[in-house]
């Protein structure tokens, strides 16, 4: 079964840095100029390259860092100053 989509929202990339290296894969944290994602959300984020093709990145976790911002976990980001419809599920 899967997951419902509980809220989406349309925001744009402000800032990526790198998480860290887990079983050998590379994750990233982006932050959006807005959210609806909370701690443990998890979802997706879609936005249309330069080349029309659609980008859909899964959101594997959602942190909050010690000034309040809200990062989210992804293993393929996109750049800074991409719009993006984000998804949060609901399981």
């Amino acid at each position: 079964m899967s997951a419902a989509v509980s809220v989406e929202f349309a925001a744009v990339v402000v800032d990526i840095r790198e998480e860290s290296r887990v079983a050998g894969r590379q994750r990233w944290q982006m932050a959006l100029d807005r959210t609806e994602f909370g701690a443990g959300d998890a979802g997706t984020l879609e936005a249309v390259a330069p080349s029309g093709v659609k980008l859909v990145v899964p959101v594997l976790a959602v942190v909050v860092d010690a000034a309040g911002e809200v990062w989210h976990v992804v293993e393929k980001p996109l750049a800074a100053g991409t719009s993006v419809t984000a998804r949060v599920s609901a399981v």
